[in-house]
């Protein structure tokens, strides 16, 4: 039996403003990335993939209204996304999901010239940074 490397991240929780947008936002990216549907409950979801998953809940106790990732806090969230052609594919059809290309001027070297990704931002602001495989 495999055990999780001891440091390695076991979960993310974002606090949402609209879980059925959430659902929908995050559950396709999710989806794409190789994530699948793990648990479900009145005021949450999650997503899996090995032993980390990404959880959305518009919790009851929220105190804000709006997640600003310029705030201190969560500024994004990086990911793994397989070769550039990928990257690519998933920029191109992240608008018609809820994600705005971000720093569209310098895409997709917004991160520097040896770094290859896609910074997309979701409907209630929040980033993720889509990393190429080095080639």
């Amino acid at each position: 039996m495999n055990h999780p490397v001891t440091g390695s991240l076991h979960h993310v929780e974002l606090w949402v403003p609209d879980l059925a947008r959430a659902c929908q936002q995050w559950g396709w990216l999710l989806g794409e990335l190789g994530y699948e549907q793990f648990q479900d409950w009145e005021h949450g979801r999650s997503w899996r993939l090995g032993g980390t998953y990404v959880v959305v809940e518009q919790s009851p106790a929220l105190t804000a209204a709006a997640h600003d990732r310029l705030r201190p806090g969560l500024n994004h969230l990086a990911f793994h996304a397989g070769g550039q052609a990928s990257v690519d594919a998933l920029a191109a059809a992240g608008p018609a999901h809820g994600w705005t290309l971000l720093f569209p001027e310098a895409h997709p070297h917004a991160g520097g010239q040896d770094h290859y990704a896609a910074y997309l931002a979701n409907t209630d602001g929040f980033e993720v940074e889509l990393v190429a495989r080095a080639t």
